[in-house]
């Protein structure tokens, strides 16, 4: 089979299409024949290796995984002999987690991964471009954030792959929601059901005199201590990134009744929790709920370009790996 090979750390040219060796399921795993992946903002630090943390989780020297890529949809193929959950001919989504091996052709993943059945109306591009955003932002608004019907929450970078589902989201649980994004992505947000959309290039949030319950910085481009004025009393400051700062902040925060700064794990929960999600986000699909922002597409033999463009920053939504197959070997 094909797929995308990356042994060592640097610049998009590192990923080569090569030919490999098509796996075969054990007795828990699924055999899935992809439709569809995805290269969203981690994916540029995984290849890399920059900042030298992401090398604690990939591999000091170079990548422990050689095939990239952690979202995908695709069509089940085959079935250990244990699997209950799944059967050949399903159409599913989901994430790979540390395993990676996304942006390949076939993939073999335990039944108890995250994953789930796609959404009946959706393509599979639309399928894998929505995994990425969606299971990031939900555990933040719903579980960190506590979000409620009535109260007012800001989504800074809201044109991208995490914000774009998170505006979505926000609205479905009855909040006031305001979108941060660039001009040329005004009318992107307004279209995901933000009542508010604010131009960060002509116009600070900060000095507004709003205040918000919940301010989520989906792009790491702001900070706690920026956008603690902005928040109501007991409002809390999310943040995608992990940094020393906001941990230090969360750990200081957590023991006030006050304003407070907060960080979810979202891609460290077990499996079992990702995949209850991505079925209940299966059913905001159907139900016309949630869709997909997806911004460009290209097909596998091109992943470099897109590598390319994510790293620009400025991609609206997701960006979407196409998978051709010659044959059905």
């Amino acid at each position: 089979m094909r797929a995308i090979v990356c042994k060592k750390y640097g610049s998009p040219d590192v990923l080569q299409l090569q030919e490999v060796a098509k796996p075969t399921p054990k007795d828990n795993e699924v055999l899935i024949r992809v439709g569809a992946s995805a290269v969203n903002a981690t994916d540029p630090v995984f290849r890399k290796g920059e900042p030298f943390i992401a090398r604690l989780f990939m591999g000091l020297f170079k990548p422990k995984n050689a095939i990239p890529g952690d979202v995908i949809s695709g069509e089940i193929e085959a079935v250990g002999k244990d699997v209950e959950l799944f059967k050949n001919g399903d159409q599913v989504c989901g994430a790979t987690g540390d395993s990676l091996g996304a942006h390949a052709e076939y993939i073999c993943l335990p039944e108890e991964a995250a994953l789930a059945r796609k959404p009946a109306n959706m393509s599979f591009g639309e399928a894998a471009a929505i995994v990425d955003g969606a299971l990031t932002a939900l555990p933040f608004l719903r579980d960190k954030g506590n979000i409620q019907s009535g109260q007012k929450v800001l989504i800074y970078g809201a044109s991208g792959s995490v914000g774009t589902s998170a505006v979505q989201l926000a609205s479905y649980y009855g909040a006031e929601v305001t979108g941060v994004c660039s001009t040329t992505n005004l009318e992107l947000v307004k279209s995901l059901g933000a009542d508010k959309v604010i131009d960060y290039t002509e116009e600070d949030f900060t000095e507004s005199g709003e205040n918000y319950d919940i301010i989520f910085d989906a792009v790491n481009k702001s900070s706690f201590s920026r956008c603690k004025t902005s928040l109501k009393q007991k409002g809390i400051y999310l943040t995608t990134f992990p940094s020393p700062v906001i941990i230090l902040q969360m750990l200081w925060t957590s023991k006030s009744k006050g304003k407070k700064a907060g960080f979810a794990a979202a891609g460290m929960r077990p499996p079992k929790e990702k995949a209850k999600d991505l079925y209940f986000l299966k059913e905001l699909i159907e139900g016309g709920k949630l869709k997909a922002a997806v911004d460009k597409s290209y097909p596998l033999e091109q992943i470099a370009a897109a590598h390319r463009y994510v790293e620009k920053g400025h991609k609206k939504g997701n960006v979407v790996i196409t998978v051709e197959h010659n044959d059905k070997a």
